[in-house]
């Protein structure tokens, strides 16, 4: 070997890492380096010698790291073409690194020592046991140089069990090679590990107090955390007798760590991953040494030492850890108590529920919450939830709940000790928000079971809280010109005020326990005169400020059981949500309605629907009462909103339900529709409604003079097309016949039965919708007629855009946090534009939904109408092309597809056929093209493109909008054509390293999907068929992989299984096969998507190949195909006689076959493979004894290849 080479060339290495590592180095220079050092690793033979030069201890720590880069590279990728000698030279020189070619412990640097034991760990996985017998007395001689070699050790031991089970880096019979002889030896590795643990940990505390040895006890505490490290990398799964060995040596040594400050966090996570073990309960019994009173006393005094440092984030940490070793703990209880008479509730129980508990008392938050579900697995279980020390636990933690649901501890804030905490954990008051809510949630459910153990108490606190938060003073917070720091405008609360967030506690607090008290316990248990004691307080009670009024009303809700008891209080009730309905702040009624107000109102008349919904019997003797107030609130066009309005009219139709008399209750709702019935179908609407530019001016999108932001002339004309449209669907969503058959039929209900033998029955409201229906057709085409450019450009300055999707539905449908404040004392819309663009987004819903609702409320009256195929194509499908996708996607779910799936099946040929043949022809060409805009735009884009208003949002929001119409396509041809019992089989498969292969051809689609009667219906006539046929496979090829296994698992089969009887083209057959191998490109590389699609090919060439030769000229085009093997293929599948394979190995052949096209995830497309032979089979069943026989077999072979 040419030294002067080597010297040469390390030179120029050393300047290009030099360059690459510089931060003011160019691009340019930069990539040349980088381009420099790649070919160099790629082509230089001489790689060895130059990164053993590279890497020596004189070379600064950049250099030593790219020269050991080099030797990896080596391993990895020329390993398989080097000769014995130069293994052996290689291996040598990487062990005399170890032992001499690193700093100290304390100076090395971390990246250094990382690399090396890559190197190890990669000669490992390609030579150990066969070829390298010694490897672990080697690591053990290596180990006693010093405590440098002693981590490196470690640290080769943790990544080896890193790739071989917990990454699964290698082909699988090497894997198993190596796992089983780790398997083996385990026990001398864990007693190598252990006695390495317990000699430095000794070594440590003896010198830490000894200035002098400060050096000496930092190298000793080093090595005993990797020595925690790698232990917590085979914890998690070696067989549990090495852990519990020698009366649980090792879970003592961890226990007694947990108060060694250094060492405390790898020693909690080393327990944490051993109780939170799967596998067999009978083998985790020795885990409940823990539960005794030497291990939960180092628990507890660690968990008190960590506490009482303040807030330190190591201490914070550790005690996230030792909060989960306690919860991990809890469910160990709970999974092994009553396995069988030996497992005994533990004596440290109530000792352990007491330290539990000081975490769920903790002021951060994040702890908190990480106790709610052990303390809902521990109220639930069969036998702890009867233990007295858990039971003497509970009022302990309602005070604890009733604390903790204060939502308080937002890290902009310091008003709680919590704060501090959440600036550790969330990165912003809405990260904080969002996690609350769902640990509130959470918290909520925990409480139901504490109800249902001890309802008295869990009553008895509530009442307590109520009673409280009615007699305290309003705290509104300080006053500040930031109105959502304190107080809100007006003096009124705002969502942090003081009073807000305890009332806000107080009512979930009382509703959780009052809800499932009402569930669980015998009527002769209920606290009947308490109840109603409190709903009377809670009436009587004056509050002027809208945010705790709302909580009021939650209250009244949940108390409003108790009326059942005492009947006579209900006028009082209503007289109280009444009140609400009309709630305004001083001052208000002529300005808009803030947002807190808007809420209250809402409130009151959501409970009253509440109320009428779930107790229709106990209203209906105070319906007159009811009807009387809202006829006069109806009377005043101005005193409520048009929702308002709709949801007081749905709760008399609610109550109207329980007439069960048809007559009766049509006559009702004439007289409850007639105001609607009259502006509907009044003159003037009716020209409005049919003709565009009157619709335009009517509701104001062409005034050019008016501020838009303060003067509404219009605004009287919306109001009353919403008032008409909320109340059709309002009763048309509300108005039933009684659920017993009995019953219908003596209101007069049923009107016979279908030939199936099912009733049919009438709708009280059917004569009214039907004659409002004409009118709303015309709403429906005028409004999409609006979206055509002519109409547009009729319309005003700014009124260009009420069309436009919110602002607020762009967030929600990008998936961005939600603005953490509503501001609550800000008007809710704050200009003539706004209120306008949700005019025609609520308009153009509702219209939809009362279609939807059409046919399930009115059933035959409906579908038979004349001409109802021609008047709906001739209004909901009109100018489709120029609808954007956010509003044919709420089309397809809330109208479409209700219209269909309760269609009966006499209407299919006349009604449903007409409607969906152009309907999928069209969404077809119109997917096609989206779907084919955003491919070209990820091949396209490219740097120099030139981008207004923010582009990529804009594109994001496109592409997942076509996404999402895509999906209500796939979902309604789905529901459409497929039986529903294949649903429950269109779940993804799930991954298991080692059956990968098995996975990809094992998990099929169901066979048992079936095409329903309308399925059947539609395949009949060709142009429906092929549009179905051509959008199932077409999505197959589109970039959405929910639509793609659907499709493959619920759809595709099913359509061509009914199509293949007949005669298939064969261009139509190349069409289909290809476009499933098509499919395969873009989605191969999801697991469950790729299973899906190699069983649907696999299906398809199985069954088509022997009538059409085209779909093997397909394969043949299939890049890195064996010939051989698809002749092989074919010979098989074209000779039944031949054809005795297992199925399970006919579809792995497939698979092999079809490699070519499947794709891979982006960061695997331009990755160098790395081939991993595998060596002589160390274990066979027939002859135990072969690992030996090999080894003596090979004599001065291999078996010497890596002798020390």
């Amino acid at each position: 070997m040419d030294m002067e080479q080597v010297n040469a060339l390390c030179e120029e290495l050393v300047k290009a890492v030099t360059v690459m590592m510089d931060p003011s180095s160019t691009q340019r220079y930069r990539l040349e380096a980088l381009k420099f050092c790649e070919e160099f690793k790629e082509k230089c033979p001489i790689c060895v010698p130059c990164g053993l030069r590279l890497a020596e201890i004189t070379q600064i720590a950049i250099v030593r790291h790219f020269g050991l880069q080099i030797l990896e590279h080596v391993v990895k990728f020329r390993w398989n073409s080097m000769s014995r000698l130069e293994k052996v030279y290689l291996k040598n020189s990487v062990m005399e690194l170890l032992v001499n070619g690193t700093l100290s412990i304390l100076e090395e640097e971390n990246h250094i020592k990382d690399v090396l034991s890559r190197i190890m760990v990669e000669m490992i996985k390609r030579e150990w046991p066969q070829h390298w017998p010694d490897l672990l007395l080697e690591l053990d001689t290596l180990s006693r140089q010093g405590e440098t070699q002693r981590e490196l050790v470690m640290f080769i031991l943790l990544r080896l069990a890193e790739d071989v089970v917990t990454f699964q880096t290698l082909p699988t019979q090497r894997r198993r090679d190596i796992q089983q002889t780790l398997t083996q030896n385990m026990e001398r590795i864990f007693s190598f590990l252990l006695s390495t643990l317990q000699e430095n940990v000794n070594k440590y505390q003896q010198m830490k107090t000894d200035a002098s040895r400060e050096v000496e006890a930092k190298a000793n505490c080093r090595v005993s955390t990797a020595t925690l490290n790698t232990l917590a990398g085979y914890i998690d799964w070696v067989s549990l007798n090495h852990i519990v060995a020698e009366n649980c040596k090792l879970l003592e040594t961890l226990c007694l760590l947990l108060n060694e400050e250094e060492l405390q966090l790898g020693a909690a996570e080393c327990l944490l991953i051993a109780v939170s073990r799967k596998g067999k309960l009978e083998d985790r019994k020795p885990l409940m040494i823990l539960f005794g009173d030497v291990a939960m006393h180092y628990i507890l005094s660690a968990a008190q030492t960590a506490d009482g440092g303040g807030l330190e984030e190591k201490h914070y940490l550790f005690l996230k850890r030792l909060c989960q070793v306690l919860c991990a703990l809890g469910n160990l209880l709970c999974a092994l108590l009553g396995l069988d008479a030996n497992i005994q509730t533990p004596v440290n129980f109530g000792k352990y529920l007491e330290s539990f508990l000081a975490f769920t008392t903790h002021p951060s938050q994040f702890l908190r919450s990480s106790t709610h579900m052990t303390w809902g697995a521990l109220f639930r279980h069969e036998i702890l939830s009867r233990d007295p020390s858990l039971l003497a636990i509970i009022p302990k933690y309602l005070r604890a709940s009733m604390t903790n649901l204060v939502k308080m501890g937002f890290p902009s804030k310091t008003d709680s000790p919590s704060c501090e905490y959440s600036r550790f954990d969330f990165d912003s008051d809405e990260d904080f928000n969002a996690f609350f809510n769902a640990s509130r949630a959470q918290q909520g459910e925990v409480l139901r079971w504490v109800c249902r153990l001890d309802t008295k108490t869990s009553f008895q606190m509530a009442a307590e809280w109520l009673k409280y938060q009615l007699s305290a003073p309003i705290d509104t917070g300080p006053v500040n010109s930031c109105s959502t720091a304190g107080a809100g405008e007006g003096g009124y609360c705002s969502i942090f005020s003081s009073s807000f967030v305890q009332w806000e506690a107080m009512t979930f607090f009382l509703e959780s326990v009052i809800n499932h008290m009402f569930r669980t316990i015998d009527k002769e248990e209920v606290p009947v005169s308490d109840g109603i004691e409190l709903l009377q307080m809670v009436l009587n009670f004056e509050m002027k400020d809208p945010l705790i009024l709302s909580c009021v009303l939650t209250n009244v809700s949940a108390l409003f059981p108790f009326v059942t008891y005492k009947p006579e209080l209900l006028p009082h009730v209503f007289s109280k949500l009444f009140s609400s309905v009309t709630f305004e702040t001083v001052g208000e009624s002529k300005a808009p309605r803030t947002r807190a107000v808007r809420n209250v109102r809402r409130h009151a008349c959501s409970s009253i629907n509440k109320m009428c919904r779930d107790y229709p019997d106990l209203v209906l003797p105070n319906f007159d009462m009811l009807y009387s107030h809202v006829k006069q609130l109806l009377s005043n066009e101005l005193l409520l909103t048009q929702m308002e309005k709709s949801a007081l009219m749905e709760a008399l139709v609610l109550i109207s339900n329980q007439f069960k008399n048809y007559e009766r209750q049509k006559l009702f709702l004439e007289e409850l529709m007639a105001p609607v019935v009259n502006i509907w179908l009044s003159e003037e609407m009716c020209r409005v409604l049919t003709d565009i530019d009157a619709f335009i001016a009517y509701v104001g999108a062409d005034l050019k003079a008016c501020d838009p932001a303060v003067e509404d002339p219009c605004g009287a004309n919306r109001a009353r097309i919403t008032f008409c449209v909320h109340g059709i669907l309002g009763v048309l969503r509300r108005t039933s016949w009684p659920s017993d058959l009995e019953e219908a039929r003596a209101g007069g209900f049923l009107v016979g039965y279908t030939p199936s033998g099912n009733p049919i029955f009438r709708n009280p409201c059917t004569e009214q919708i039907l004659r409002l229906l004409d009118n709303l057709l015309a709403l429906v085409r005028t409004h999409n007629t609006l979206y055509t450019p002519e109409m547009l450009a009729k319309m005003a300055q700014p009124f260009t855009k009420v069309l436009d999707i919110l602002e607020s539905e762009k967030t929600a449908i990008l998936g961005l946090p939600q603005p953490l404040l509503e501001v609550n004392e800000h008007p809710v819309y704050k200009s003539t534009l706004e209120r306008m663009q949700r005019f025609f987004g609520i308009l153009y819903e509702n219209c939809y939904h009362i279609l939807g609702k059409a046919g399930p409320s009115m059933q035959q009256d409906f579908y038979t109408v004349e001409d109802l195929a021609t008047q709906l194509l001739g209004s909901a499908f009109v100018n489709l092309n120029n609808i954007p996708d956010f509003r044919l996607k709420s089309m397809l779910r809330v109208f479409v597809k209700p219209l269909v799936l309760f269609c009966p099946p006499e209407q299919y040929e006349t009604l449903i056929a007409p409607i969906l043949g152009p309907l999928f022809t069209y969404f077809h060409m119109r997917l096609s093209q989206k779907w084919h805009v955003i491919n070209q735009r990820s091949v396209l884009c490219g740097e120099d493109e030139i981008a207004e208003d923010n582009p990529e949002s804009q594109e994001m929001l496109e592409e997942q909008l076509v996404r999402m119409l895509t999906r209500e396509v796939m979902d309604l041809i789905t529901a459409c054509c497929v039986s529903k019992k294949t649903a429950e089989h269109s779940a993804a498969p799930t991954v298991d390293g080692d059956d990968e292969e098995m996975m990809a051809t094992e998990v099929t689609p169901s066979s048992v999907a079936e095409l329903t009667d309308l399925g059947k219906c539609l395949m009949k006539h060709e142009d429906i068929c092929t549009a179905l046929l051509i959008t199932a496979f077409s999505s197959l090829t589109w970039k959405d992989t929910l639509s793609c296994q659907r499709a493959t698992t619920q759809l595709c089969w099913p359509l061509l299984k009914q199509v293949m009887s007949g005669t298939l083209l064969a261009d139509a057959v190349t069409w289909l096969f290809t476009s499933v191998l098509k499919g395969l490109q873009m989605h191969g590389q999801h697991d469950g998507c790729m299973a899906s699609l190699v069983h649907l090919a696999f299906q398809i060439y199985e069954t088509l190949r022997p009538r059409y030769l085209e779909i093997r000229a397909v394969m043949e085009q299939i890049p890195e195909i064996h010939k051989e093997s698809l002749d092989q293929f074919d010979c098989k599948l074209l000779n039944p006689s031949l054809q005795k394979t297992a199925d399970k190995r006919r579809k792995d052949h497939f698979k092999r076959l079809i490699a070519g096209c499947i794709g891979k995830p982006l960061g695997e497309q331009f990755r160098k493979e790395v081939h991993i032979k595998n060596l002589p089979m160390l274990f066979k069943k027939p002859k135990p004894m072969l690992e030996t026989e090999v080894l003596d077999n090979e004599g001065g072979g291999l078996a010497t290849l890596f002798e020390p």
